[in-house]
């Protein structure tokens, strides 16, 4: 197999629907452009609290046409990602727990398979991915074993990952998420965003 290009990091949390869509295709984008794909689980609640406090104003008081918009937007991308989006009974939610047990997947080799999981159980079955139930279900599931999943995503070194992670990103210049950076420095915010690097690294 030859040599990658670089590396495309993905930073993530799986409580954004737009990140689900990025998810769908962020695989068969670094296929394509030979490029490493790093996954970097953060917080994103973490990110708006520090760098985009600006989120929360704007859910407690939208803009209606934008709002309508934003969810044609969202019901197009599902459209051309193959997936469906329901809007869960519980958002934002915190998703904590999940994110730290990326790096449960990551020692598993089987990230893909787990974050697949997660956004599936939240955005489409509507289930509350902050329950410790739902997330042993999504586990087992797969195929782990529960209990060992939730010991490992309760060690002071998971956690203390997704904060690095998280911090990370801010000091990067990152605001929310999806978040890519190719070759370090390159930054692209959102799933609208892949196209457009897609192109750029093909020129």
């Amino acid at each position: 197999m030859s040599s990658t290009k670089g590396k495309l990091e993905f930073f993530f949390d799986c409580s954004s629907p737009w990140t689900y869509l990025a998810f769908k295709e962020i695989e068969n984008l670094s296929s394509r452009l030979n490029l490493e794909l790093v996954w970097r689980p953060i917080l994103v609640g973490g990110i708006f609290n520090t760098i985009n406090p600006s989120v929360y104003e704007s859910r407690s008081n939208p803009v209606k046409p934008k709002a309508t918009y934003s969810q044609k937007d969202l019901n197009d991308w599902s459209s051309i990602r193959g997936i469906t989006v329901n809007w869960p009974d519980v958002f934002p939610v915190n998703s904590v727990k999940a994110m730290r047990g990326v790096f449960f997947a990551l020692d598993k080799n089987e990230v893909s398979k787990y974050v697949e999981s997660v956004f599936y159980s939240y955005w489409t079955n509507n289930l509350d991915i902050s329950l410790d139930e739902v997330i042993a279900e999504i586990v087992e599931g797969i195929g782990w074993n529960s209990e060992e999943f939730i010991s490992f995503i309760n060690l002071d070194s998971t956690k203390n990952a997704l904060k690095l992670n998280t911090e990370e990103l801010a000091l990067r210049g990152g605001f929310g998420s999806p978040t890519m950076f190719v070759n370090e420095d390159n930054m692209f915010f959102g799933n609208d965003r892949l196209n457009l690097i897609d192109e750029l690294l093909n020129q």
